[in-house]
């Protein structure tokens, strides 16, 4: 069985075109999806993302907009912007659609996707992850997978900050 790779901006979806997509490629196929800001990715976010893939036939990444993680993380974030970050996603094997949310939340994505699995990690209980009540209305499945121990973006951001000697804000 030969694979064949596509190329990383194939799978960066607008975000108007994202649900029609999807269903087109759906078929029988059980979605997984997930989201984040993944402003710098890191082994925790590949770890969880491998294993997220693992639960279904498709991955479907849902990345905050700029505006969203500033909002969410401050004025000193993202430290890559979107479209550089669903890039390096789209990159990865085992991700198949990336595609951008400028809400707070993804609840109107997960609302248009209508995944089979919903996956965050493991520091978010299932009764917070938002979307649950959808995915679970169709009969799906909420997950709340264990993350790899001493991984964050923050704790990078720190990390290097003391490596040069500055300061985090």
């Amino acid at each position: 069985m030969s694979t064949i790779l596509v190329p990383a901006r194939d799978k960066m979806l607008r975000r108007e075109d994202a649900g029609a997509r999807i269903a087109a490629c759906r078929g029988d196929r059980r979605v997984v999806f997930t989201n984040g800001c993944f402003d710098i990715l890191h082994a925790g976010h590949a770890d969880l993302l491998a294993r997220a893939r693992e639960r279904g036939d498709m991955l479907v990444v849902g990345v905050n907009s700029d505006a969203s993680v500033r909002r969410l993380k401050g004025d000193t974030r993202p430290l890559n912007p979107e479209d550089e970050r669903m890039f390096v996603l789209a990159s990865l094997a085992c991700v198949d659609f990336v595609t951008l949310f400028d809400e707070d939340t993804p609840f109107e994505l997960i609302s248009e996707i209508r995944p089979n699995v919903l996956i965050k990690g493991g520091d978010w209980p299932v009764e917070a992850i938002v979307g649950r009540d959808i995915v679970q209305a169709d009969g799906g499945e909420v997950l709340s997978l264990p993350l790899k121990p001493g991984f964050s973006t923050t704790g990078l951001v720190r990390k290097i900050l003391a490596t040069c000697g500055c300061e985090a804000e």
